[in-house]
């Protein structure tokens, strides 16, 4: 028995060999096919995608497409080819086929929907977009399904959704979103404060403030309600409190807080020429916070106030400190106008004066520091990137240079 068995194997033992050379046979003649059939088109393509010839490699890559068919890998190219060159409508057509006409696993199928549901959010066709990313939170795309969720809330002004998605996706993450949550919370205020529902508005403020203790907009917020409301000194007290949060942003409330101080006096008299005695606390309150933080806005603000309270001598002896403090074209300007309004021969200071102004032109802005966006009004979501605070609390005084870069832009 056993001599049998042992010539049965050296029987068996050639035909496995046969079949195994005849296997590897067909392997290497598939590969040789396949490599003679992509590389002309599949590395066109791609020489194209490095050249940033967006429109010519998708010709290429559907072609590599139309020889292999059954490529997921090249649908899902040039699914993204489609998105980038705006051809949202071919992007959808694409991987709706694949859903409806592919026999896929269950793990293909969903990278699929992946895709398909970037297409919908390209396309600005954001319920559907939505309703992909929602069956998408609890799979291996959970973060970036969180990540296009919060923006579509966003773009939509779904603040409350909003504020959902980003504490989810904070836990998901491990990454604070917890001064986007405060901002979102000082939207639904502002909804709030614009029906004069005051109650909810400084509902949200709180929640706000809760998340991001220096979430330095909720306290603008609760003094312009408290003004609103006539509360002036709730209304000082709140913006006081920006102070120890970021003092840079004391610019955007100094006007404001100017005009509360000088009505809590209101009916108290004068105390020295046009002066009440709110005004003069007031003055004195941006005096002092000029002093401590040397802020631009800050001395715009003080040298109107004190041009039309104490005069032009006045007006301009701060003018002149300041511009021997910090010299910029802004203070030579105050200086030169106050001036002309103390000299008899003012023709001369006059025209200096519009001459310092054709230079200054347009120049202080609003630079935002993710994408370079310029605004003449302070921002507290840029409008050009939706990034939250990302606009300095003071303008920037821009070069000459610099706008000419711009306008070149």
């Amino acid at each position: 028995m056993l001599v049998e068995f042992e010539y049965w194997w050296l029987l068996i033992l050639p035909l496995f060999f046969t079949l195994g050379w005849i296997a590897a046979r067909v392997d290497i003649k598939q590969l040789i096919a396949e490599s003679t059939s992509l590389p002309a088109t599949y590395f066109k393509g791609l020489n194209l995608l490095i050249a940033d010839q967006y429109h010519k490699a998708v010709d290429a890559f559907s072609e590599a497409l139309y020889l292999n068919k059954d490529s997921l890998e090249l649908h899902f190219v040039l699914g993204s080819l489609f998105r980038r060159t705006g051809e949202t409508d071919r992007a959808i057509h694409l991987h709706m086929n694949l859903l409806e006409n592919y026999e896929l696993t269950e793990q293909q199928s969903t990278s699929i929907k992946v895709e398909l549901a970037q297409d919908y959010f390209k396309a600005g066709l954001y319920d559907r977009a939505e309703e992909l990313f929602l069956a998408l939170r609890h799979t291996r795309y959970e973060q970036a399904a969180l990540r296009h969720l919060l923006e579509i809330y966003v773009k939509e002004r779904e603040w409350s959704q909003a504020i959902t998605i980003a504490i989810e996706l904070e836990g998901s993450s491990g990454i604070s979103y917890r001064k986007e949550i405060a901002q979102y919370y000082c939207e639904l205020a502002v909804n709030a404060i614009i029906q004069q529902d005051w109650q909810n508005a400084k509902g949200h403020l709180a929640q706000a403030l809760d998340a991001n203790k220096n979430c330095v907009r909720a306290n603008v917020l609760l003094g312009d309600m408290a003004a609103q409301q006539e509360d002036h000194a709730a209304a000082i007290s709140f913006w006081k409190r920006i102070e120890m949060q970021d003092p840079e942003y004391l610019g955007l409330v100094a006007q404001k807080m100017l005009k509360s101080y000088a009505a809590l006096h209101e009916g108290d008299g004068l105390i020295a020429g046009n002066m009440s005695k709110g005004l003069k606390e007031g003055l004195d309150q941006l005096s002092h916070y000029l002093e401590s933080y040397q802020l631009s806005s800050m001395m715009s603000v003080l040298y109107e106030a004190t041009l039309q309270a104490e005069g032009a001598d006045t007006a301009a002896k701060l003018a002149r400190n300041e511009l021997i403090r910090k010299p910029s074209l802004k203070s030579l300007d105050q200086l030169l106008q106050a001036r002309a309004m103390l000299e008899d021969e003012q023709h001369d200071l006059q025209l200096m004066q519009q001459t310092v102004r054709n230079a200054i032109g347009d120049r202080a802005a609003y630079y935002c520091d993710q994408c370079g966006f310029r605004a003449k009004q302070y921002h507290w979501q840029c409008p050009a990137c939706n990034a939250w605070e990302s606009l300095p609390a003071e303008p920037t005084e821009a070069t000459i240079r610099d706008i000419k870069l711009l306008k070149r832009k």
